[in-house]
C-alpha cells in the first residue's frame, strides 16, 4: 500500500510596510498570495490582507502598545503548529519584521521546532514617515547616521536617554523613535541631557496612509505640540537637524498628497 505524506508547510514572516500597498515589495506580494494562513498584525493594513488569495484562513493576532494584543508565546505556538500540519503560514507585519517586529524571537522559536522560516523584509515607518515629507534620515551636512530606538522597552529595561542624547549631539545622528507618544514628555526632557532644547524634531502619524499628518517642533516643545496637536499613536518621533526645514520641504508638491502639515 502507498501511503500518501502531507506536504511540508512553510513559515514566512513579512514586513507589510507603514500601510500603503504600493510600498510592498514583489517578493512580499508574491508570498501573500501564495498564503493558506496569515497571521495578521493590527498595523497591517485591510488593502494589504486583501492581496490574500480567498481561500485563505486570515487570524488576526493584534499587537499594538497599550492595547490588549494576543500573547507572544500564542502566536509563536500557532505558527509552529500550523507549519507542521502543512499550512503556507505568513506572518504578516507592520513595517520590518526585524525591526520592533519581534521577528527575531519567532525566528529563534520557529528554529528550535525544526522550522527554517523565511523573511521578507519591509519599509519600516521610521523611514516611510519621514520620506514622505521629503525629508531624509541622513544628510551629508546634518546628520552622518540614523539610530532607530523604542521608546517602549520592555518590563524592567531602561534605555538611557541622556547617553543617546550626547552620542547622537557628538556625532550627528538623527534619532528615530518607535512606540514614544505616551512617554513623550519624558523623552523629551531625558534627551535634554545632552541635547540643546531647540534640537529640531518631527511627529509623523499614520505614515504613508491618506490619513498621515504632522507637527514639525523641538524637543523643548514636543509634548506640548503632540497634545496640541492631537497626534496619537501610531505615530513615530524623529529628532535631530534633518528636521530642521520640514515646512518648506512638506509644501513641495511631490509630497503635497501624503505630508498634511497641522
Amino acid at each position: 500500500m502507498t501511503q500518501t505524506s502531507t506536504p511540508a508547510g512553510s513559515c514566512t514572516l513579512v514586513g507589510a510596510g507603514p500601510g500603503d500597498p504600493q510600498l510592498l515589495t514583489l517578493k512580499a506580494v508574491k508570498a501573500i498570495e501564495s498564503a493558506s494562513l496569515l497571521l495578521v498584525d493590527d498595523l497591517v493594513s485591510d488593502e494589504v490582507v486583501a492581496l490574500a488569495p480567498a481561500t485563505a484562513r486570515v487570524i488576526h493576532v493584534g499587537k499594538r502598545g497599550g492595547c490588549a494584543s494576543t500573547p507572544q508565546a500564542f502566536i509563536e505556538k500557532l505558527m509552529i503548529t500550523q507549519t507542521l500540519k502543512g499550512e503556507r503560514v505568513v506572518r504578516l507585519k507592520g513595517g520590518d519584521p526585524f525591526i520592533f517586529g519581534r521577528g527575531g524571537e519567532e525566528v529563534e522559536r520557529l528554529r528550535q521546532a525544526g522550522i527554517e522560516a523565511q523573511v521578507v523584509n519591509g519599509i519600516t515607518a521610521g523611514l516611510a514617515a519621514v520620506t514622505g515629507l521629503g525629508v531624509p534620515l541622513t544628510h551629508r551636512q546634518h546628520a552622518q547616521g540614523v539610530v532607530f530606538l523604542t521608546g517602549h522597552a520592555r518590563r524592567g529595561a531602561k534605555v538611557n536617554w541622556g547617553a543617546v542624547a550626547t552620542m547622537a549631539h557628538s556625532a550627528r545622528l538623527t534619532l528615530v523613535i518607535y512606540m514614544g507618544i505616551s512617554q513623550a514628555s519624558e523623552l523629551a526632557r531625558d534627551l535634554m541631557q545632552g541635547m540643546p532644547p531647540e534640537t529640531p524634531a518631527a511627529v509623523v502619524q499614520d505614515a504613508s496612509l491618506a490619513s498621515q499628518r504632522h507637527v514639525a517642533t523641538t524637543l523643548a516643545r514636543l509634548a506640548q505640540d503632540i497634545k496640541e496637536h492631537g497626534i496619537a499613536s501610531p505615530a513615530v518621533i524623529v529628532v535631530g537637524d534633518v528636521t530642521q526645514n520640514l515646512a518648506s520641504a512638506s509644501a513641495h508638491p511631490q509630497f503635497a498628497q501624503t505630508a498634511m502639515a497641522v
